[in-house]
């Protein structure tokens, strides 16, 4: 019997409306992207999340109107592996907003290349995401946006009552079949700001989910929730419970264990990832340009 405390959400993540303004860039991958089957990571997808974001900004006017912005949850479905070599297309729209946070929509897409190291030839790759993002002051509180940059984003999605909802089990439960793991941290790990790295949290991940490749070799779904900040010389745990399809882990920190975020990776129904698919590759009518 399954004992999973939040009802899992596997719903597609919402589409771009037609016609609607985007940031659109390229990166290459790297090998410093990828792992021993030449998969992009979700650590590397968590850097190009955040490349975007900062080269979207940089696009703009808002980068002095509202420049600072804070990672509540990033949702990411793996729908066909993205992996060296190649370019990653990168597409990024609001897909709703409210006066203080808006959903930002991030699709990955790569057509694979070959060489000698990975001579066969793969599917166009695909990994949407979609991060609620929380517009700060300079004191780290939660502000208004602008009028311009709502104005601009809200003609980007017909959704403008965004409210915040739980995805992950908040609560770290006190009995697991597994036990608990230390993950140590490098100051490498941490940004200018003496926060941990987004990209730092699914390290850990990464090193989880080499025990669970029935997870990680179907299309499926990762939701971290950032609960507290991590900051040099926290001791990190990890709590890991397996259910059914779902692996969840609690990052722990400080002698009181407090949650610090909170991971879950689902495998996604086949219905699902073929709909993801699908609407990748519909012809549709766009106008890639500069947006926040």
């Amino acid at each position: 019997m399954s004992t999973i405390d939040t009802p899992v959400s596997l719903e597609p993540l919402g589409d771009r409306n037609e016609n609607a303004r985007f940031f659109e860039v390229d990166y290459r991958i790297r090998t410093d992207d990828v792992d021993q089957e030449m998969r992009v990571r979700l650590d590397a997808v968590a850097r190009y999340l955040q490349d975007v974001a900062n080269d979207n900004i940089e696009a703009t006017e808002f980068s002095d109107t509202d420049p600072f912005w804070i990672v509540r949850r990033t949702i990411i479905d793996v729908i066909e592996p993205i992996s060296w070599p190649g370019t990653v297309n990168a597409q990024r729209w609001c897909g709703a907003l409210s006066t203080r946070w808006t959903n930002m929509r991030v699709r990955l897409t790569a057509t694979h290349e070959t060489n000698r190291f990975n001579p066969e030839d793969r599917p166009t790759g695909l990994i949407e995401t979609e991060a609620f993002w929380i517009n700060v002051n300079d004191q780290g509180m939660p502000s208004r946006l602008s009028d311009e940059a709502f104005e601009m984003l809200a003609q980007m999605t017909d959704e403008h009552r965004l409210r915040w909802k739980s995805m992950n089990t908040d609560k770290a439960p006190d009995e697991v079949e597994l036990p608990d793991r230390p993950h140590p941290l490098r100051i490498t790990d941490f940004d200018p700001f003496k926060h941990l790295n987004n990209a730092a949290y699914l390290e850990a991940i990464e090193d989880e989910l080499v025990d669970h490749p029935d997870l990680v070799d179907k299309p499926h779904r990762l939701v971290i929730e950032y609960l507290r900040p991590i900051v040099p010389g926290t001791e990190l745990t990890l709590r890991r419970r397996r259910t059914g399809d779902r692996l969840e882990v609690w990052i722990l920190i400080g002698d009181d264990q407090q949650v610090a975020s909170t991971v879950s990776v689902t495998l996604l129904p086949a219905a699902e990832s073929q709909t993801a698919l699908a609407s990748v590759t519909t012809p549709r009518r766009v106008r890639p340009v500069s947006s926040a």
